[in-house]
């Protein structure tokens, strides 16, 4: 399939790999590797990202340290950790990049359904918040099931969507470290990814939407709180 007719995920990150690349699995006797890339914001603060790639991309001269810029899928599995499913995400890397074809360094664009009701939320300073669970399709009848996080006007907005609506975004794909609670009482750290949108639009028909002309995957995020467009 050619990766760029697949307009509903699509993801863009440069950054730095921050880790050694680990054995992950094997397809028809292709080899899959793990490892984070650290990206950085514009603000300045970076994300740990993880990542997965071929063998046959790796080539020999990727390492700890080296620059990746590539462009890929947001994807999701499911790992069984002490007797629970737990959802893993991580960017499937299709296509490594010789140049920087944007100045925003972490980007991506997904088209998909809502699949939970959406959760609404305001922090101790008032800011809103809303969390959505995309299902975004993928060939051979899967399905990759993707946090995002709403801010400001378009929080407001998305709370009032439903299960199976459409939707399409824009935006970056940010780490954020959470303390859980164990059953001994103890605190663990843990590493939550999820999509933080800078820009969201509904639509009902694929014929009346073109994804790229509202969408441009290099572009800059505008700011958080941006209108949203619905059609």
């Amino acid at each position: 399939m050619n990766y760029t007719t697949e307009k509903n995920n699509r993801v863009y990150i440069c950054g730095k790999i921050a880790s050694d690349a680990v054995f992950s699995h094997e397809v028809f006797g292709e080899g899959f590797y793990e490892f984070f890339v650290e990206v950085a914001r514009l603000s300045g603060q970076t994300d740990l990202l993880p990542v997965t790639i071929s063998e046959r991309l790796m080539g020999e001269g990727m390492k700890r340290g080296d620059e990746l810029c590539a462009l890929g899928q947001f994807r999701s599995y499911n790992k069984l950790e002490n007797g629970k499913s737990r959802l893993m995400l991580t960017v499937f890397v299709r296509e490594i990049l010789t140049s920087h074809p944007g100045k925003n360094p972490n980007s991506i664009v997904l088209s998909g359904y809502i699949c939970k009701p959406p959760v609404y939320r305001t922090t101790p300073f008032n800011r809103e918040i809303a969390d959505l669970l995309i299902a975004v399709n993928r060939s051979y009848n899967k399905s990759d099931y993707i946090p995002t996080i709403a801010w400001g006007r378009n929080a407001r907005f998305v709370r009032n969507l439903q299960v199976g609506d459409k939707v399409a975004l824009s935006g970056r794909i940010q780490s954020r470290e959470y303390q859980k609670k164990q059953p001994d009482d103890t605190f663990v750290t843990m590493t939550a990814y999820e999509v933080s949108v800078s820009k969201l639009a509904t639509f009902d028909d694929d014929s009346d939407f073109d994804i790229d002309e509202e969408f441009d995957l290099y572009s800059l995020p505008r700011h958080q709180d941006a209108e949203h467009i619905k059609e």
